[in-house]
This record gives C-alpha cells, sequence and structure tokens, in this order.
C-alpha cells in the first residue's frame, strides 16, 4: 500500500510540476491543482491509517491515530480550493485582455482583443 500511494505522489507531483512550466495559463492551473492533490495525499499517508484497521489501534491513549493530518489536509482542501478560483479568475481576465492565454507573452507584443477578432473576422491576421 505504502509504495502504490507514495508512486502516486510521485507521479502527481511530476505531473504538476510538468504542467506549470507549460506556456498556456490553462495547464498552469492544472499543475498547481495536482500539486496540491500530491501535498494533500502526501498530509494523508502521515496518518499512520491502515487499510482495514480502526483508528484506535490498541487500549490506551497513546495509540490512537493522529487526527492532526486529517485536519491539515481539510485545510489544504480548502486552501487549494481558494487559490485555484483566483488563478482561473486572473487567467481568464488575462485571456479577455489579451485574446491569448500565453504566459510568457509580452504585453507589447499582445494584441488587443478588439483587433484579433477584426484580424479573424477579416481573415488578414495570422492569428
Amino acid at each position: 500500500m505504502e509504495l502504490l500511494l507514495s508512486s502516486a505522489i510521485g507521479m502527481l507531483t511530476a505531473a504538476g510540476v510538468y504542467l506549470i512550466l507549460r506556456r498556456r495559463s490553462f495547464a498552469v492551473v492544472l499543475g498547481m491543482t495536482m500539486l496540491s492533490y500530491a501535498i494533500n495525499l502526501f498530509l494523508f499517508s502521515t496518518g499512520r491509517l491502515v487499510v482495514n484497521a480502526p483508528p484506535v489501534l490498541r487500549d490506551g491513549a497513546a495509540s490512537y491515530t493522529d487526527p492532526l493530518p486529517q485536519a491539515l489536509v481539510l485545510t489544504a482542501i480548502v486552501i487549494s480550493f481558494g487559490m485555484t478560483a483566483v488563478v482561473v479568475m486572473m487567467a481568464l481576465g488575462a485571456f479577455l485582455e489579451g485574446g491569448d492565454d500565453r504566459v510568457d507573452m509580452p504585453r507589447a507584443d499582445r494584441l488587443p482583443a478588439d483587433s484579433l477578432s477584426a484580424d479573424r473576422m477579416s481573415g488578414d491576421g495570422d492569428a
């Protein structure tokens, strides 16, 4: 079970880093989401929960599983949801303003959205 969980965390982290390094803002948003999923899985895996076993392992207060990772995961889910909503709105605003969702395009090279749609309608531009 540990191998499966650590492999899933590694694959989510690798995919998240790969997508964050892309030039399109939608891929960056997906990469940040995958990284937050990897962090949530990592935090949840630190809670000593095992398959088909109760959270109280033996008699006594020292043998309870730690509830802190579950609380941290819930907090991380809320924070990542808010972060994703803010980044999506920023990407949408940049797309509506510039007409493209490229992250690294300089502002001077961007065409205004009105002239971009006019070029597309007339067929003059290569956009």
